[in-house]
């Protein structure tokens, strides 16, 4: 058989759909923005969390609720074949988390605040801003009960849609109460719901008795009327939670911190209690939720953990970046600062030994690399470092290089100038020429 008959018969693989590579220069996006979201972390106290993708099967049941979507059609469930365990890709890094802090006992002197970055898995129909693996980005307090650790998690992602510059983001605001007082909502909304038992859908029969705060959450346009007349979770709060409530309201109000109170936002997991909250946008078509979260002070202890209050919301890395685009703020990520030219292949060692010396000073440096015909005409390298995007070409031609120097010629501000340095001190001229924009 020959070579072309066998690489004909090679089947191409591709990814799976839904689990999307990330290529440069998209990937340099989704770098600056975890870039920008540790810097922002760092200055709040919160510190970097990483847990396995793969838990246990019976964490996500006992965390999200049996009657959830993940649970009942989106987990990328199976069994390990050493052991036969039930395990699962992560759909969500909530539950984990608190698995990683009680499993190690992270709360034996005090409150944690934590934050991570990394890949979700859920098995659903692929769309703009949707897809089955999928980078969230999010932050857990955990151990403190009070209403200004909610507002600090609001304010903290309020400060990162400053820091990258997006203005169409806007938070609403609802709480669902302690659970005695989710009971008797929970009871009211049953009642309200079998009255208009024709109107509901298959998908609302089948949550009525199992999970009706769902129903609120419905997108369905029949059914708007009766939802917009159900019990609301805020006509059933006690006293402490009102108060509660009011306080979250009066700290975003200092901070003059726009938002609306929704009483139909529910969350999709049965952990959240009290307080609950999104940041929504019109840019994104039906995908407009950008960040999400709330208050669950029971999951701890639900997870096998000694009790302790909890909050927290998590982003979609896709749909920021997303955002990043639609309101036009441009390429984002490091950029090129020099573009190394190098006419004859003799000259490489002495290129190699001066590029270092300016990686080690922090200058982001390409070299132009040799083909099986040389190094290429000068007309050729000069086309691929304009397209590299560098701001500088470093010449390091024959003429350049018997006399000790290097030419340096500006490829960004239209001018072409060119100067010569020292081949003998790239660090010092590096700095002196601020390379770096």
């Amino acid at each position: 058989m020959s070579e072309k008959e066998i690489t004909a018969k090679v089947e191409k693989l591709t990814a799976v759909k839904g689990m999307n590579d990330v290529l440069p220069p998209d990937s340099a996006g989704v770098e600056w923005l975890e870039n920008k979201v540790r810097s922002l972390m760092a200055r709040y106290a919160y510190r970097n969390i990483r847990t396995p993708i793969v838990e246990r099967t019976p964490l996500f049941i006992r965390g999200l609720g049996e009657v959830t979507d993940i649970v009942e059609k989106e987990m990328y469930s199976f069994d390990d074949r050493l052991n036969g365990d039930p395990l699962t890709l992560r759909p969500e890094a909530t539950a984990g988390v608190v698995r990683a802090v009680i499993e190690h006992a992270m709360l034996y002197d005090g409150g944690k605040r934590l934050y991570y970055i990394g890949p979700m898995f859920r098995h659903e129909r692929p769309q703009r801003g949707r897809y089955r693996q999928f980078d969230q980005i999010g932050a857990e307090a955990l151990g403190y009960s009070g209403p200004e650790v909610d507002a600090e998690l609001i304010l903290l992602a309020v400060a990162l849609w400053k820091e990258l510059g997006l203005t169409d983001v806007r938070l609403e605001l609802n709480s669902l109460g302690q659970p005695q007082e989710r009971a008797l909502h929970r009871q009211a909304l049953i009642a309200h719901f079998e009255q208009h038992a024709e109107v509901l859908d298959e998908d609302a029969k089948r949550r009525l008795y199992s999970n009706p705060l769902r129903i609120l959450d419905t997108k369905n346009p029949a059914m708007q009327a009766v939802v917009s007349a159900a019990p609301r979770p805020l006509d059933y709060l006690g006293e402490a939670s009102l108060a509660h409530f009011n306080t979250l309201k009066s700290i975003l109000d200092a901070n003059k911190v726009s938002y609306l109170v929704n009483p139909r936002l529910v969350r999709g997991m049965d952990y959240y209690n009290l307080t609950v909250f999104e940041f929504t946008t019109d840019r994104l078509g039906s995908q407009g939720t950008v960040c999400a979260g709330g208050r669950y002070d029971y999951l701890v202890e639900q997870l096998g953990g000694k009790p302790a209050p909890a909050v927290g919301w998590a982003l979609g890395v896709d749909r920021v970046l997303e955002l990043v685009k639609e309101q036009g703020l441009g390429a984002v990520g490091p950029t090129l600062d020099a573009y190394a030219i190098v006419p004859d292949s003799t000259a490489l060692p002495l290129v190699l030994k001066t590029l270092q010396t300016l990686r080690e000073a922090g200058i982001h440096v390409q070299m132009h690399t040799s083909s099986g015909a040389g190094m290429g005409s000068m007309k050729s390298q000069f086309k691929r470092a304009d397209s590299s995007g560098a701001h500088y070409a470093l010449i390091f031609g024959a003429d350049e290089i018997a006399q000790n120097l290097v030419t340096v010629k500006s490829l960004r501000d239209g001018s072409g100038a060119q100067i010569t340095q020292p081949l003998d001190a790239p660090a010092d001229w590096a700095t002196t020429l601020q390379l770096r924009t």
